[in-house]
C-alpha cells in the first residue's frame, strides 16, 4: 500500500523467533496465486503458524492472542518486532507482499536477509535494523505491557521505545527514504523525473 512515511507511533506485535524464513512468512503453495491483491497475501501471512489443518486459529500463535489479534487496519499494531535474521531463505517477493498486505508498515529486527530487506522497501514496508540489546529491550517492554508503543521517526531516522525512552538511529538508503516519504515506487520516481530526462535527451 502506497502511503507516505513520516513519524509512525504504534503498538507492536512481537515475534521473538530467529531465522524466520520466507517460506514461514508465506508458504510456497501461495506463490501459485495469479493475484497481487494485498488482502489475499495478508490473510495468508504466517499461514501455517496461524491456522491448523482445519483452518482454525492456533491459540498459541501471537496473531491469535487477544492482546495482538487486532489488525493494523484498525489503527494498531503497525509494527512487527522480529528476531534476528528475518526473511532468510528464498528471495520470493511474496513474503513482502504478505507483510504489507496484513498492514504492517515497519518491521524491526537486529538483522534482515538482504534480498528480503530490499523487497520490503520496494513494497512500502520499512525494515529498521537495531542493536540486539535494543531489540531484546523491545521484546521485554512488550511482554510487560502489550499496549506499549514505539515511535519510528523516518525523517530523522530514529526509533524510540516509548516505554523506556531509549532511542537508536537506523540506516536507510537515501533514495528509498525519499521514495517512502513521498509514497513513490521506482516507476513513480522515474515519471517524476520525466521533464529532466526529456531535457537531457533534447541536448
Amino acid at each position: 500500500m502506497k502511503a507516505k512515511f513520516d513519524i509512525i507511533t504504534s503498538t507492536c506485535v512481537p515475534l521473538p523467533l530467529e531465522n524466520v524464513d520466507t517460506d514461514q512468512i508465506i508458504p510456497a503453495r501461495f506463490l501459485k496465486a495469479t493475484t497481487r491483491e494485498e488482502k489475499f497475501f495478508g490473510d495468508n501471512l504466517f499461514r501455517d503458524w496461524r491456522y491448523d489443518s482445519q483452518d482454525k486459529p492456533k491459540e498459541n500463535f501471537v496473531f491469535n492472542q487477544p492482546a495482538f489479534s487486532a489488525a493494523p487496519s484498525e489503527g494498531v499494531h503497525q509494527i512487527l518486532v522480529a528476531g534476528k535474521n528475518f526473511g532468510s531463505g528464498s528471495s520470493r517477493e511474496h513474503a513482502a507482499w504478505a507483510i504489507a498486505g496484513y498492514g504492517f508498515r515497519v518491521v524491526i529486527s537486529s538483522f534482515f536477509a538482504d534480498i528480503h530487506k530490499n523487497n520490503e522497501l520496494n513494497n512500502f514496508v520499512l525494515p529498521v535494523v537495531v542493536s540486539e540489546d535494543f531489540l531484546a529491550e523491545l521484546f521485554e517492554s512488550i511482554k510487560k505491557d502489550p499496549q506499549m508503543k514505539v515511535k519510528v521517526d523516518v525523517p530523522n531516522q530514529v526509533v524510540t521505545n516509548l516505554a523506556t525512552g531509549r532511542s537508536e538511529n537506523f540506516e536507510i538508503n537515501g533514495y528509498k527514504k525519499y521514495c517512502l516519504m513521498n509514497a513513490l515506487d521506482d516507476i513513480d520516481y522515474l515519471l517524476q523525473q520525466k521533464s529532466k530526462i526529456e531535457a537531457y535527451e533534447n541536448k
